[in-house]
């Protein structure tokens, strides 16, 4: 048909006109119905005869081509048809995993559960739901339940609730106080306006964080966790996606290690979840229990805490007297959180009567920790702070006779005594320390004490008075000596605790010394001791009041007298060694030589000099001493001409190895050291312990300083020199400080590069040793199953040497030698770890596998377990707070 035939059209020929088909009508619907059911008449005849699978193709072709209305009418269609079935899961899954998801519930939704049918009532009533909830608060049974006993911990936790007296913040602040002064009605109002502003500040930062964090990250990464608990099986690897695969930028980075650590367990779940090793064994003294019998204040046991940095502390430990406890801890490679975890393990969940602290510091701060140096700079950070009022809930209250002893001589200036007062309003304890007016190497414990003294002198609390005195007065020389004796028995104490090896071998040194001697003079010293207590007993209203000028004469006093002793020690230098070597040298009999002369004592008699000189104008200013007199222009006089210590220190190595190398080269040299050294002309010291004295003089200076300003009226015209002289001695110590730092890591991490086959260069500036942890690798045969099912074999020993800003990982042997049952050890290098690129995920502790953790590095993964529970605790924990602080740098 022409294109001009079109205009011919009938009207039949148009209802017969046809869409999408060439024969399927139009317009004409009763026709086109015919035709519908015609096909589909077909189709289900050709459907009918198909196979299986060719109708799952057709069914699949079918509801692609279908929209999203049409679909949603076949669901509808399903669901009135085809009922779906909805069980309780209760009832179908294992009791092991409907328990698992009822933990996830607070106490209050677990009550609403226990409604709704009696499976769920049976299950959210279970002790293993509602023992963690009641030992979360401290509050425990008092008795055992029985095997068919049914909710006793949950009847337990609604009854502490029933009576649980609570205060809001400012209640509690209104009634107990708090460490700031109170405020004005307007100046709450504006702080209170201020604190709500804050806050939806920090809100809003918040979310805008997240939702950045929500852009960045892969799908599979959840971002609350490294728990491999929430990957699926087909998920990749963590370390490897996301590093090798994605190439996520550093902030990203750090974020998932940030992430790991905060899934690292606490210390109330260290292996695993609904874990209380230590917890479920003890009885505590919290909850609603509070009406204890006022005799049971008797039966509570004093408490030590000793630090390993205490010169000899082995001794410290022997002289503890029996029913203390005592808790030796290392000052490196420990956290706040690990102290305390030691401190509850001691105590079992008891209150200690008073706990003292023997710790290294000064006037001003307590060195309890590396990196931790309370002051009242630091006392009110969070970690610091929360430290000391978790402490005080292991003593008893002050009203109950319970006090803090800190073995350290605060008493002896206004900040140490600042700190002190803090600490009793944030704790509620009673706080005491030594005024530290007598001068030497920790010889303040046997000084004064601030406050009363109930239970007698704090030393005699806890310790045995004459073996404690003779720790005092020989604390340098029995340092040097046990340095020896532990390299030679740290291989047979190895497996033991570090207080029960202090023990033993603090026994074998005072079995060694001549005892008798020393408790002959202790019979003196107490004979003169109970005859000045009643010379004070005469006259105690008058030492009561006793004014600060008096005090402050003691200081000087002191100060006098000891820099009278310092002196002394310097003439011993000059006297028995350089002059016998000069009238050696003019007489044509030399000894050494001139140059190596100059070279080894001319800046310790520079110092000689000086210090001549400011003895004499302490001595002058003393005959003629009255409470207007002043010291502190002499201080700063003296202060000005440091110089001559700056020469000093700075030589310092250089002196010492002249000396071993003329001791090695030149036997007469040799035996001149041998006849003087360790006589009584230098009081049984050597030349090298002699020239050690310069060093120490600086922290007697600064604590009768800080004594001097502190019983110094703030009108007082000295006051102003004290504080000028206080400043310019603590700046030169902290010049010494960070010299004997320096030293003592650059030895440190030479003393580790040999130690360690193949191990590489370890001095870099800043870098020292945090701790040392022995652990052994696991290996997984099928990381596909569930955790609690897996199987893991031991490969070998490992060694983890923690920097502060890197991980080094070492393999460990162990080699024998033939007849002897002493063994040594070998360390073997792997790889080394930035901390900052460093995840830590926690494996919980099944039937399997006790203590293990998994450490991810950027091309190593290490399965690790260590021995004993308390180990991993004290490793993640040091481990979380390194990675932490080397990310904040």
């Amino acid at each position: 048909m022409s294109v001009g035939d079109s205009s011919w059209k009938t009207p039949e020929m148009e209802s017969v006109h046809t869409r999408f088909s060439a024969w399927t009508p139009f317009s004409n619907k009763s026709l086109n119905r015919q035709l519908f059911q015609e096909r589909v008449a077909l189709i289900s005849h050709w459907f009918d005869l198909w196979t299986n699978k060719q109708r799952q193709e057709f069914l699949f072709t079918i509801l692609l081509r279908c929209t999203k209305s049409q679909l949603r009418f076949v669901q509808d269609w399903f669901s009135e048809r085809m009922q779906v079935a909805r069980v309780d899961f209760s009832t179908v899954l294992p009791r092991s995993i409907s328990l698992y998801i009822f933990s996830f519930l607070n106490p209050k939704d677990l009550c609403a559960a226990a409604q709704v049918s009696w499976p769920w009532k049976f299950l959210t009533e279970q002790d293993c739901l509602w023992m963690p909830k009641c030992i979360k608060f401290g509050w425990f049974l008092p008795y055992t339940p029985t095997d068919n006993e049914y909710g006793a911990w949950k009847r337990h936790y609604i009854a502490c609730v029933s009576n649980l007296d609570w205060l809001t913040p400012r209640e509690a602040a209104a009634i107990y106080g708090t460490l700031n002064e109170p405020k004005a009605e307007d100046e709450e109002l504006q702080e209170r306006q201020r604190e709500k502003y804050l806050r939806k500040i920090i809100w809003e930062k918040i979310t805008l964080h997240k939702k950045e964090l929500f852009k960045v990250r892969p799908p599979w990464v959840t971002g609350t966790c490294c728990s491999r608990l929430s990957k699926s099986k087909c998920q990749p690897h963590l370390s490897q996606t996301v590093r090798d695969r994605v190439g996520l930028h550093d902030a990203l980075e750090k974020q998932l290690v940030l992430a790991s650590i905060e899934g690292l367990p606490k210390l109330s779940s260290c292996s695993g979840s609904c874990s209380y090793p230590l917890l479920s064994k003890q009885k505590s003294w919290h909850g609603v229990y509070k009406n204890e019998d006022s005799s049971a204040y008797a039966s509570w046991p004093h408490f030590i805490l000793i630090s390993s940095r205490i010169p000899a502390y082995e001794m410290v430990v022997e002289s503890v007297k029996a029913g203390v406890i005592s808790v030796v801890y290392e000052h490196v490679g420990m956290t706040l959180d690990s102290l305390l975890y030691l401190i509850g393990k001691a105590l079992h969940g008891r209150r200690a009567q008073s706990m003292g602290i023997l710790s290294d510091g000064d006037s001003r701060e307590i060195n309890l920790l590396q990196g931790y140096k309370i002051g009242i700079k630091n006392l009110l950070k969070p970690d610091v702070r929360d430290f000391w009022e978790k402490l005080g809930s292991f003593l008893a209250t002050k009203e109950e006779g319970g006090h803090v002893d800190f073995f350290v001589p605060l008493g002896a200036s206004e900040a140490g005594i600042e700190v002190l007062s803090q600490l009793s309003q944030l704790t509620g304890t009673f706080f005491t320390a030594p005024t530290g007016i007598a001068t030497g190497s920790y010889q303040h414990i046997l000084s004064d004490w601030l406050g009363p003294q109930q239970d007698g002198p704090p030393p005699c609390i806890y310790f045995s008075e004459a073996k404690l005195q003779a720790w005092c007065s020989l604390t340098d020389v029995l340092e040097d000596a046990l340095k020896s004796v532990r390299r030679e028995f740290s291989p047979v104490f190895k497996e033991l605790q570090k207080g029960i090896s202090g023990r033993m071998i603090g026994q074998f040194i005072f079995d060694t010394m001549s005892m008798t001697s020393i408790l002959n003079n202790q019979d003196i010293a107490q004979a003169l001791a109970d005859g000045l207590m009643e010379l004070s007993k005469e006259n105690s209203e008058r030492k009561l009041q006793r004014d600060s000028a008096d005090k402050r004469t003691s200081a000087v006093r002191e100060l006098l007298q000891s820099e009278r002793k310092y002196v002394q020690m310097l003439e011993i230098v000059r006297d028995v060694y350089v002059r016998p070597l000069r009238a050696a040298l003019a007489s044509n009999r030399a000894i050494l030589s001139a140059a190596n002369i100059q070279i080894i004592f001319s800046d310790i008699l520079q110092i000689l000099s000086l210090n001549r000189q400011f003895l004499e104008n302490l001595r002058d200013r003393v005959q003629e001493w009255s409470s207007i007199h002043c010291v502190g222009e002499i201080f700063i006089k003296f202060g000005d001409q440091l110089n001559t210590y700056t020469n000093f220190f700075n030589n310092y190595p250089v002196v010492l190895k002249t000396i071993e190398k003329c001791r090695e080269m030149t036997p007469a040299f040799r035996a001149f050291l041998k006849r003087h050294d360790k006589t009584i002309v230098t009081k049984m010291l050597s030349l090298p312990e002699l020239l050690l004295f310069p060093s120490r003089r600086f922290d007697e200076y600064l604590t009768l300083l800080y004594a001097l300003r502190l019983h110094t009226a703030a009108g007082h015209v000295d006051r102003g020199d004290l504080a000028t002289a206080i400043d310019q001695i603590k700046k030169y110590k902290g010049y010494i400080d960070q010299m004997k730092e320096n030293i003592s890591m650059k030895e440190q991490l030479s003393d580790i590069e040999r130690l360690i086959w193949g191990c590489p260069i370890l001095l870099e500036m800043n870098r020292y040793l945090i701790r040392v942890q022995d652990v052994v690798q696991l290996h997984c045969h099928d990381e596909e199953i569930s955790f609690s099912l897996r199987l893991y074999e031991q490969i070998r020993d490992l060694s983890f040497f923690l920097f502060n800003d890197a991980l080094l990982v070492s393999s460990r042997g162990i080699s024998h030698t033939p007849f002897e049952r002493t063994s040594k050890t070998t360390y073997q290098f792997i790889a080394s770890v930035a901390l900052h690129r460093l995840l830590i995920e926690d494996i919980p502790d099944s039937k399997y596998v006790k203590n293990a953790f998994i450490l991810q590095g950027p091309k190593c993964e290490w399965i690790c377990a260590t021995e004993v529970e308390d180990d991993k605790f004290l490793w993640l924990s040091v481990l979380q707070n390194a990675i932490k602080s080397s990310m904040n740098k």
